[in-house]
């Protein structure tokens, strides 16, 4: 009975990873394909379409683009989260319904909405430039780093960590360097990850707050749609494989670090 229910469960898992890995399959033979109409597989395959992807400076222009947009923000956010949390922990406890609630305001609000309302608040001062695609970028991946972040601190008692750290002689930011941030270290990594997911498909806020004027992995994709869509096709799996890539490095020094610390 247990053999016979352990391979109804792999079935199911079987079936939800096909279906999710479909649509990706598909695109990757688009991509391959020579021509594609009146058959149920290509009719050919080639490279040549990658080719012309790679040999393209628009490409990597807007591929370090979409890099720099995305970074910067994570990193803006992340010092701010770490700050606010660590105050809130240790100073205001009775303020962390509050920070939550002002925190999950982005889910919220629409995107189009957001970024409409950016745009006439700061059209004067930041006007049509990075600096507010950015800002808005930092505004949007406050939840996915707050909860990341928070969901690593209920795992400790930080309030116990710091005065014990006290003790020894070190002060609360030391104690925070030193003794909080390595135990929350995975939660950053993987908020940090899943933002960085989120910035680096995002299409809305730099379609509407840039337009062309500042082309992106995105920005790139949707132009391309309409010259070429085996070419579009190529971008879309590029643009999965470097993001699968970078998972797999994030994870895997979560798990270096994590045997470093049980070893250690």
């Amino acid at each position: 009975m247990k053999k016979k229910t352990l391979w109804m469960h792999r079935g199911i898992v079987g079936l939800l990873i096909g279906y999710l890995l479909l649509p990706i399959l598909v695109t990757f033979l688009y991509s391959v394909a020579t021509a594609w109409y009146h058959s149920i597989l290509p009719e050919g395959y080639t490279l040549k379409w990658y080719g012309m992807l790679f040999s393209n400076m628009r490409f990597w222009e807007a591929l370090g683009r979409s890099f720099l947009v995305s970074i910067i923000p994570i990193v803006l956010c992340l010092m701010m989260m770490l700050l606010a949390i660590f105050a809130i922990s240790i100073y205001f406890p009775q303020y962390e319904k509050l920070l939550q609630s002002v925190v999950l305001l982005p889910y919220a609000i629409p995107g189009v909405v957001l970024a409409i309302s950016l745009i006439r608040l700061y059209a004067t001062s930041l006007g049509n430039s990075i600096g507010l695609l950015v800002f808005a970028y930092t505004i949007f991946i406050i939840p996915y780093m707050y909860q990341g972040i928070r969901n690593s601190l209920r795992t400790i008692n930080i309030g116990k960590l710091v005065e014990a750290a006290e003790l020894l002689g070190a002060t609360k930011i030391q104690a925070f360097k030193m003794v909080i941030l390595p135990n929350i270290l995975p939660g950053i990594q993987i908020s940090m990850l899943l933002s960085f997911s989120v910035l680096f498909g995002e299409f809305t806020f730099v379609n509407l707050l840039l337009g062309g004027n500042y082309e992106t992995v995105q920005m790139y994709l949707y132009k391309m749609l309409s010259e070429s869509g085996h070419v579009s096709s190529a971008l879309v799996v590029t643009f999965f494989t470097i993001v699968l890539i970078i998972s797999y490095i994030v994870l895997r020094l979560t798990k270096s670090i994590e045997v470093k610390k049980v070893h250690g």
